[in-house]
């Protein structure tokens, strides 16, 4: 039966007029959180008080980031999502690597690349379940955790998202994991895979005496959970560059009001 997802596959658009922004209101909010000089570092003709606000630009960060992260959630946790992503592609754990090697030479690749599939559908599974983790993250971002971010390097959100979600995030992610690894077979695949090495080895010792290595399920579902986020948190850093290089789409008001105020 085939997998449903939670998210589909979309792709967050961007527009233009946005570069240098970050840098700009980082500095200001480095030196100051007035009004006046937030405002100001904005660019936008006649800057007041009332065009843009330090608390504004601190929640026009977190709706970038939100949107950001959205996307990063949307783009992994469909079908495919890490399967057809060779940046995120979940391997063979390495200690079946030798298993996999003595499979292929023996024209049985084909119980590796289900096995591989399985365990990156279980992931696809998980990771919508993140979105609930980083708002929450997003939600209780103080203001100087955004000017940390704003001023940081270009990898500031990430390691902010890295340090304050991970532990939430595997917690998240391994029951679902657990469940999702007997909905879509990597169980049984695995153990498919696992018997088939082991008839190799009894009619021919591709991999000589030596017995292949065999994880348990719980190491299995662990693996899973950990390149699960791996592959997020590599999601999430490219949408940080997106965020830092380009406008995001300007849906609402403050973003509107916030990333506009650059327009050229």
């Amino acid at each position: 039966m085939k997998v449903q997802y939670v998210f589909g596959c979309l792709l967050v658009s961007a527009t233009t007029g946005f570069s240098g922004w970050l840098n700009n209101v980082g500095n200001a909010l480095l030196a100051t959180n007035t009004v006046e000089a937030v405002a100001a570092a904005t660019g936008a003709p006649g800057s007041s008080a009332s065009t843009v606000s330090a608390d504004q630009a601190v929640a026009g960060l977190k709706e970038a980031l939100g949107k950001g992260v959205q996307s990063a959630v949307k783009n992994l946790g469909c079908e495919g999502g890490f399967l057809n992503n060779l940046d995120v592609k979940i391997p063979l754990p390495e200690k079946l690597l030798k298993a996999e090697a003595a499979l292929r030479i023996a024209g049985q690749g084909k119980l590796a690349d289900d096995f591989i599939a399985t365990m990156n559908r279980a992931a696809e599974q998980a990771v919508p379940v993140a979105a609930a983790v980083f708002g929450d993250a997003i939600k209780q971002m103080t203001f100087a955790d955004a000017k940390a971010i704003l001023t940081g390097p270009n990898d500031a959100a990430t390691q902010y998202f890295r340090k304050t979600t991970q532990a939430s995030l595997y917690n998240s992610f391994l029951p679902i994991v657990r469940t999702a690894t007997e909905k879509v077979g990597v169980t049984a695949s695995y153990k498919q895979m696992i018997g088939k090495v082991n008839t190799v080895q009894a009619l021919g010792s591709l991999m000589g005496a030596k017995t292949p290595a065999v994880l348990s399920q719980a190491d299995l579902d662990s693996y899973i959970a950990n390149k699960a986020m791996d592959g997020l948190f590599k999601r999430v850093g490219d949408e940080e560059k997106l965020i830092r290089t380009n406008p995001l789409e300007r849906t609402t008001d403050l973003l509107k009001k916030v990333f506009g105020s650059t327009a050229r």
